[in-house]
């Protein structure tokens, strides 16, 4: 048993595991194909990151209204995302809006190091409980994602999870040369999902994936 966001008791049942099952396999058919993606997908109860009351909607592939005027993204785009990463065992990966902390979730079961940023303070501290029950301990911080985490860098990889009007200096100086950022790019209603790699300290090599949607990454933190 765990305590999810709403603070009550809930179980991870044999029908969430079944649920679980064929959501890895809806994904795979959409065109996921790394196993290691999809056995994390399979693996964490994604309804333990969300209120008691909304748990039905956990393993349909849409996003989902988690407060703070935030969503815990659609487990497409959390799987799509993590793909282009390509992430190899310890890897040092700066994720950019912790959420409701599932992506933190998955990119600890390919076995990343991850050091995770959140602006609300509200997501902050219920991610933190989340996880940690549910037995991830990523690198958890309180701050504004446009800034990154200098004092760490260089990471091997860096993921965005909001809509990013535009890509900070400070980030791109925080990847390491070979490394590979992943962001959805945007100001409008829909943002083009983009990998940046750096091949040198001021050359990138940019490739686009199509048209996702999320909510906007903002400046500063909110308390």
């Amino acid at each position: 048993m765990y305590l999810c966001p709403s603070t009550k008791i809930m179980e991870d049942t044999f029908k969430h595991k079944g649920l679980r099952r064929m959501l890895a396999k809806k994904l795979k058919s959409k065109g996921i194909h790394n196993q290691t993606i999809l056995n994390a997908i399979e693996k964490i109860p994604r309804h333990l990151f969300m209120e008691a009351g909304f748990v039905e909607f956990a393993y349909k592939d849409q996003a989902f209204r988690i407060g703070a005027g935030q969503t815990i993204s659609q487990p497409y785009t959390v799987a799509f995302q993590t793909e282009l990463l390509d992430i190899s065992p310890g890897d040092k990966v700066l994720e950019i809006g912790t959420g409701s902390g599932y992506q933190t979730a998955v990119l600890l079961e390919l076995k990343a190091s991850v050091y995770t940023i959140e602006r609300q303070r509200e997501l902050y501290l219920r991610a933190q409980k989340n996880l940690q029950q549910l037995g991830y301990y990523p690198h958890f911080y309180y701050g504004d994602g446009y800034k990154g985490k200098e004092s760490y860098a260089p990471f091997d990889k860096i993921l965005i999870t909001a809509a990013a009007p535009y890509i900070s200096d400070e980030l791109k100086q925080q990847l390491k040369i070979g490394g590979t950022l992943v962001a959805p790019i945007g100001a409008g209603d829909t943002q083009v999902m983009t990998t940046l790699v750096k091949v040198s300290e001021t050359e990138f090599v940019q490739t686009d994936f199509g048209d996702f949607s999320f909510v906007p990454m903002l400046k500063g933190i909110k308390r």
